[in-house]
């Protein structure tokens, strides 16, 4: 597979005009990359290595992002080197694959090579009219890192799984003493906290021919990256340094948009402990008729309260009083201590 293994590079260390592009802040601060534009830069690159795989059985197919799977942010990055994007197929099903992609800073000088994030993508082989899935195959693992990789992403599959499973699990009994904790707070007279109905924030956007992607269908790196960008906004709401994002949990594409819809963004801080916060983004699209809101994406991200050095301070309680609320935040603090638990035991 190495023949059809993709990578791109953003010159920050040489072209000032692409670093100025990706910075966040006109300051000289730590971080200072807006991740909301590498989310498009990783979205069309897990397009581009998917079409040179499906395109050699299928010359005229196109391919659609199904789902970010899971974007582990491991390391801040600097706006003053080079960032290196490396794609590669880690499995292929009968009519998805995933693409994997590394993110780093190449060894510059005295400064060594830096592993930024891991990233996961679903991506489903269409027809080129995009009507029907088209089947692929033919990957096999060549050698003991590529099996790893499709053992890995397997894993990955089985635990989506495992975790929908899960969330329609009732609370166990410390987490419904959490709740009943939470909500018991909220009925004091004299309470000051941060209710979860209050942390949302929302936006209206029409699309229009520059953020094609294909004809007629508007580039899901585009929406997903306008999701990350109104979530941090949102997380702005509890977060009172800094939040900077440490993980994209999930994003799901139910459904294309096409030019001229008009989005609705809809973000909600649904869970805070210690030093995180996670904010869930819906998108809704509404037709040129006007019709019904459909849900065009889904969106789930992990934030990290930081100071100027970057490092991790508190965050505020937020208190849920609705059972949509028990339900997110309840999903938000499984996963979060899932997380715990897999970095407390040192797993790769």
């Amino acid at each position: 597979m190495d023949e059809i293994s993709l990578t791109t590079t953003l010159p920050f260390a040489t072209d000032a005009a692409i670093r100025r592009s990706f910075m966040l802040l006109d300051a000289p601060v730590r971080g200072n990359i807006r991740f909301g534009k590498l989310l498009e830069v990783l979205d069309k690159l897990a397009e581009e290595q998917a079409l040179a795989y499906v395109r050699r059985q299928h010359p005229s197919a196109r391919v659609v992002t199904a789902a970010v799977d899971e974007i582990q942010v491991l390391a801040p990055a600097d706006i003053d080197r080079d960032l290196v994007f490396r794609a590669r197929i880690n499995f292929v099903g009968r009519t998805s694959l995933e693409v994997g992609i590394r993110v780093e800073h190449p060894e510059d000088g005295a400064k060594p090579a830096a592993h930024i994030a891991s990233c996961y993508f679903t991506m489903v082989a269409r027809d080129e009219a995009e009507v029907a899935s088209l089947e692929i195959g033919g990957f096999e693992p060549s050698d003991a890192l590529s099996q790893a990789r499709w053992n890995k992403a397997i894993e990955r599959r089985e635990g989506r799984k495992r975790d929908l499973i899960a969330a329609a699990e009732p609370p166990s009994r410390i987490e419904f003493d959490l709740l009943q904790a939470l909500h018991t707070a909220q009925e004091d007279l004299g309470f000051s906290g941060l209710r979860v109905g209050d942390l949302v924030t929302s936006g209206w956007e029409r699309m229009y021919p520059e953020q094609e992607n294909v004809p007629k269908k508007i580039f899901g790196g585009y929406l997903i990256r306008k999701a990350y960008e109104q979530s941090a906004i949102c997380a702005e709401l509890v977060a009172p340094q800094r939040p900077v994002i440490v993980s994209v949990n999930r994003i799901n594409f139910p459904q294309p948009v096409r030019m001229g819809d008009k989005l609705h963004f809809q973000t909600r801080v649904v869970h805070s402990a210690g030093n995180s916060l996670c904010v869930e983004a819906d998108i809704l699209r509404v037709g040129l008729d006007r019709g019904r809101a459909a849900l065009s994406n889904t969106c789930v991200f992990t934030f990290v309260n930081v100071d100027d050095d970057l490092r991790p301070c508190p965050v505020p309680q937020v208190h849920p009083a609705t059972y949509r609320e028990d339900a997110a935040f309840l999903a938000a603090h499984r996963r979060r201590a899932a997380y715990l638990a897999w970095k407390t035991a040192g797993k790769p």
